[in-house]
């Protein structure tokens, strides 16, 4: 058997490493140095060859090509299938366990969209109604007033606005804010389960891994308060058929949620002007205090 002689490879590993040696930023370089020892490590290990590496490269590329600056991110796509994304939120939110536990930012977040009453329809179109209430409070279960809620989702046809363009702008978002009590309150429809976008280089991966791209009915939140973290968080729908195998990795347990039916005659209803059944949850979100 032939005797292969290594030390060019490692050779080359080392000088890659060696020259980011001088770079200012500490974080920069260890992070840049700990890239290049791991990914050659990968290609060592896998014997990775140059048609491999190249396919690689179109992916990537296609998957930068098919990127805008307003909806589409298939890199964050990307990083989702991958279960990166997950993986760097559990990094970043390590939490004392009394905080709600966030979950991924996904890629279809628009800034900017209308500020909204307490208790105002953020559905421009029609769905199965819903009301979402609740309070947000801190670790010590103390009301926070004038937290903002940055609120998004599909509509029925498992599409978000900006990503369907025929639907109305700011449909089925808008930012919602706590009142004087640390309430806030909701109208919208009820979630449904849909598919991450698969015309683009993250779909032909799911295919060829027979990997499905369904992700469970949810309700996206962004929630800020003066002297809290910052939380990104989901609500799920936990009748759900995707709950166990989510595309992306993003349900925790504790985010479930029931819709829970509810006549046009309940007291919610005459409150909050819903003429007709609907169905109802509510979930109190508690932050963190920025360190």
């Amino acid at each position: 058997m032939k005797n292969i002689d290594l030390s060019a490879e490692h050779d080359i590993t080392a000088r890659a490493i060696k020259s980011f040696a001088q770079t200012p930023n500490e974080r920069l370089r260890f992070l840049l140095q700990k890239l290049v020892t791991h990914l050659h490590s990968f290609a060592s290990e896998v014997q990775l060859s140059e048609a491999e590496w190249f396919q690689a490269i179109q992916f990537l590329t296609a998957t930068g090509q098919i990127c805008d600056d307003v909806v589409r991110q298939e890199f964050i796509l990307l990083s989702d299938v991958l279960g990166l994304s997950m993986l760097v939120d559990a990094i970043e939110h390590r939490t004392s366990g009394e905080a709600t536990q966030s979950t991924v930012f996904g890629p279809f977040y628009i800034a900017g969209m209308p500020d909204r009453e307490y208790g105002e329809n953020m559905a421009l179109e029609p769905g199965s109604p819903s009301l979402i209430t609740g309070y947000v409070r801190d670790e010590s279960g103390k009301p926070l007033a004038g937290a903002m809620l940055d609120v998004w989702q599909t509509a029925e046809n498992g599409q978000y606005s900006g990503q369907d363009t025929a639907q109305p702008h700011g449909n089925l978002r808008g930012r919602y804010h706590t009142d004087e009590q640390g309430r806030y309150a909701i109208r919208s429809i009820v979630p449904v389960s849909y598919p991450i976008p698969t015309d683009g280089p993250v779909g032909s991966l799911l295919d060829a891994c027979l990997r499905h791209p369904w992700r469970p009915a949810h309700l996206h939140f962004m929630i800020d308060a003066p002297g809290h973290r910052r939380l990104v968080t989901h609500l799920f729908n936990d009748d759900d058929p995707y709950i166990e195998s989510d595309a992306v990795f993003g349900v925790k347990d504790s985010l479930l949620v029931t819709y829970e039916p509810r006549p046009a005659g309940h007291s919610l209803a005459e409150q909050f002007g819903i003429d007709e059944d609907f169905r109802a949850v509510s979930f109190d979100f508690v932050l963190e205090r920025s360190a």
